[in-house]
C-alpha cells in the first residue's frame, strides 16, 4: 500500500512539475504577421514595423501575455546586427501567410504594440532570443490560442 502511494505522489508531482515547465516561457512575442516594412531599404534596414496580432509578454513574468491586439511593432536593429536583418527577413517572408511565430526575449524587453495609425516613432529595442520560431500546433497555449481566435 504504501509503495502504490509513493508511486501515485511521484506521479502527481512529475505531471506538476511538467505543466509548471510548460508554463514558464521566455518568448516575447508571438505573432501573427500580416506585413513588414524594412527602412530604409529591405537589404540593410536599420528599422522595421511589423504589422499583424500579436500575443505580448508580461515583462519579467514567465506565465502571462497581454490580451492579443491588432497593430504593430516597431524596431530598431540591436548590436547582433545581422542575425537580426535574418530575423527581420524571415518575419517578411512569413508575412500575410497566417503562420503564427515567436520570437524576443522577455527578459531583455518587451515591445509595444502601436496603433496602425500611429505614426512610427521611438522604435523598440529588437532582442534576440533563440531565433524566429514557427508555431506549429499548441493552439492550446493561452498566447497562441489568443492569435488563432482573434478577428482580423
Amino acid at each position: 500500500m504504501l509503495r502504490i502511494v509513493i508511486v501515485v505522489a511521484l506521479v502527481a508531482s512529475i505531471g506538476a512539475a511538467a505543466r509548471i515547465a510548460q508554463a514558464s516561457d521566455r518568448v516575447a512575442v508571438y505573432a501573427k504577421v500580416d506585413r513588414v516594412l524594412r527602412q530604409p531599404n529591405a537589404g540593410a534596414p536599420d528599422t522595421i514595423q511589423i504589422f499583424g496580432t500579436f500575443s505580448i509578454a508580461e515583462r519579467n513574468n514567465p506565465n502571462d501575455y497581454r490580451p492579443a491586439a491588432r497593430g504593430y511593432l516597431y524596431y530598431r536593429l540591436p548590436a547582433k546586427r545581422d542575425v537580426a536583418r535574418r530575423e527581420w527577413a524571415d518575419l517578411a517572408a512569413i508575412a500575410g501567410t497566417g503562420q503564427i511565430v515567436a520570437f524576443g526575449s522577455r527578459w531583455e524587453g518587451t515591445p509595444r504594440v502601436r496603433e496602425a495609425s500611429e505614426p512610427p516613432a521611438n522604435p523598440d529595442d529588437y532582442t534576440i532570443n533563440t531565433g524566429l520560431t514557427k508555431v506549429e500546433g499548441r493552439t492550446d497555449y493561452a498566447p497562441v490560442r489568443a492569435l488563432t481566435e482573434a478577428r482580423r
